[in-house]
C-alpha cells in the first residue's frame, strides 16, 4: 500500500524542476553518519497490518499504572462534560477567528477564559493562552527584558528544570545573562537573591509551589525586586491557587504556568497549555492575541481581537512574539473545567489534595530508612529519601504497579537517593497505604 500519491515520473519531473537527481541529493548538506533514521522509510503497508503494528506498540504502555509521579503533569480527574463541549463541532474544527462576525462564539470562549485566568492568579489581564508552562515563562522573561531594557534575570533553581531548559534554550542566540540561585532546606535563599539583585537585573523568576512541592510567599522578595526597578515573574500549579495566596496577593508583575491540570489529559506529553497573566500596565508587552468585548452600533454586546501583537498582524520586527498555534481549543478546555469546578470547587479540591498529601507523609514516613523531608510546606507534592538509589527504587515500583514519583537525582546532583512524590484528588486512602506496603517491600528486598 503506497501512502504517497505521486508516481515516479511526478517525482522525476519535481526532482528535474529543482536541479536535483534524486531525493538524496536533497539531504547532500547533511552527513550521512548525521541523518536520522526516519530516513530509511520502510516500504507500505496494508491498514490492516498497520493497526495491528501500532495496536502492538500502544500495548507496550503501562497504562493501568497507580500515579504518583509529578514534576510538573498530573493526574487529575477530567468531568466527562469537558470532551462532551470540547469535542463538538463548531469548536474542534475553528481556528485563528480572524474575522469577528463569523466567530464569536470563539471569542467569547477565549474572553472568558482569560477572566477566569485573571481571576486565578489574582492579576488584571491574560492573553488567549501558549504552548505550555514553559514556553509562557518564557515569553515573561521576554516581556521584563522588553520592558525594562535590561539584560540579567535570576533564575530560582527551585524553577522546574524543564521550564529552565526551555528558557535557556529559546534565548541562547541573544545576550542575555542568567544567574541561578539555589534553594535551601527547599526554600528559596533570599540572600543569595539579594545578593544578585541589583540595577542591571531584568527579573527575578520563582516558581510555587516549587519543584520540590515547597510553598513560600514570596511578598518580601517582589518588594525587593521591584524597588531596583525590576519585574517579580512568579511560575504557579494553578490547582494550587484554591488555598494559597496568589501571584497578584504577593506583588508580582507576571505570573505564568502550566494548565494542563484544568481538564487536559497527560497524553503522553501533550497537547498542553501555557497560561500567562500580567498587571494591566504591562499588557501591550504581552504575546500573543487578547480578546476584548465590546458593543456593536446597536449596543449589543460583541467580542474581538483587541490586541494583535504577533508577527501575523503586524511587522515582524515589532512583534512580541510569533507565537502562531492556535491554543484555544485547550484554553477552552481549561474555562469549561474551571466553570464546572466553580470558585468553592477549586478551594474544596485544593484543601482535599493537600490532605491526601499530609496523609501520604505520615504513611511514608513509618517505614524503616526512609525520611520526609519536612522543612517546608508543601502542597501536593513532597519530597522523600530513601535508602537505596530513587531511581532503582522507581523502576521496580512498576512492576509493582506503581509510578512511585520523579527520581530527583535526573534533574540535581548529589539528589541521587530522593523521590518527589505527587499526589491527587484521584488517589485513594487504599491506594496510598498500598503505595507504602510496596515501597517497604522494594526497600527490602
Amino acid at each position: 500500500m503506497n501512502y504517497v500519491p505521486h508516481t515516479e515520473e511526478d517525482r522525476a519531473e519535481m526532482l528535474k524542476a529543482i536541479g536535483v537527481k534524486s531525493i538524496d541529493d536533497l539531504f547532500i548538506d547533511i552527513s550521512p553518519a548525521l541523518r536520522p533514521k526516519s530516513f530509511d522509510i520502510p516500504e507500505g503497508k496494508s491498514e490492516f497490518e498497520v493497526c495491528r503494528y501500532i495496536k502492538k506498540l500502544a500495548s507496550k504502555n503501562a497504562t493501568d499504572l497507580i500515579s504518583f509521579l509529578g514534576a510538573g503533569f498530573y493526574d487529575h480527574y477530567i468531568p466527562a462534560a469537558v470532551d462532551a463541549l470540547a469535542s463538538r463541532s463548531e469548536f474542534y474544527t475553528a481556528y485563528t477567528p480572524y474575522q469577528p462576525e463569523s466567530s464569536q462564539g470563539w471569542l467569547q470562549s477565549i474572553y472568558e477564559y482569560q477572566t477566569a485566568i485573571c481571576e486565578l492568579l489574582g492579576l488584571d489581564v491574560s492573553n488567549a493562552s501558549l504552548y505550555d508552562g514553559g514556553t509562557a515563562l518564557y515569553e515573561a522573561a521576554m516581556m521584563a527584558i522588553r520592558l525594562t531594557g535590561r539584560k540579567k534575570i535570576i533564575v530560582d533553581q527551585g524553577v522546574n528544570l524543564i521550564y529552565r531548559t526551555m528558557l535557556y534554550t529559546y534565548t541562547s542566540n541573544l545576550s542575555i545573562e542568567f544567574v541561578e540561585t539555589p534553594v535551601v532546606h527547599g526554600q528559596s535563599s533570599r540572600e543569595a537573591i539579594l545578593k544578585h539583585l541589583d540595577g542591571n537585573t531584568a527579573a527575578v523568576i520563582l516558581q510555587n509551589p516549587n519543584f520540590f512541592g515547597a510553598i513560600d510567599d514570596y511578598t518580601d522578595i517582589a518588594s525587593k525586586v521591584h524597588e531596583v526597578g525590576a519585574l517579580a515573574i512568579q511560575s504557579v500549579y494553578p490547582i494550587s491557587m484554591g488555598i494559597l495566596k496568589t501571584p497578584g496577593e504577593m506583588g508580582f508583575d507576571i505570573a505564568t504556568g502550566e494548565g494542563q491540570s484544568l481538564g487536559l489529559p497527560l497524553s503522553f506529553g501533550g497537547p498542553y497549555l501555557g497560561f500567562i497573566a500580567a498587571k494591566k500596565e504591562l499588557v501591550r508587552q504581552m504575546p500573543g492575541r487578547i480578546v476584548g468585548a465590546t458593543v456593536d452600533k446597536d449596543g449589543k454586546r460583541g467580542y474581538v481581537l483587541t490586541l494583535q501583537t504577533r508577527e501575523q498582524h503586524i511587522r515582524r520586527e515589532k512583534a512580541t512574539s510569533n507565537i502562531c498555534s492556535n491554543e484555544a481549543l485547550c484554553a477552552l478546555r481549561a474555562v469549561i473545567y474551571l466553570s464546572l469546578i466553580g470558585k468553592t470547587g477549586l478551594k474544596e479540591m485544593a484543601e482535599l489534595i493537600y490532605s491526601k498529601t499530609e496523609f501520604a507523609k505520615s504513611v511514608l514516613e513509618k517505614i524503616p530508612g526512609v525520611t520526609v523531608k519536612r522543612s517546608s510546606p508543601t502542597f501536593n507534592e513532597f519530597t522523600i529519601c530513601l535508602p537505596k538509589n530513587a531511581d532503582d527504587v522507581a523502576h521496580k515500583m512498576v512492576e509493582k504497579g506503581f509510578a512511585a514519583g520523579f527520581p530527583l537525582g535526573r534533574f540535581y546532583k548529589g539528589m541521587e537517593n530522593y523521590l518527589l512524590v505527587a499526589v491527587t484528588e484521584k488517589r485513594t486512602r487504599e491506594e496510598i497505604l498500598k503505595l507504602g506496603d510496596s515501597l517497604e517491600a522494594v526497600l527490602c528486598d
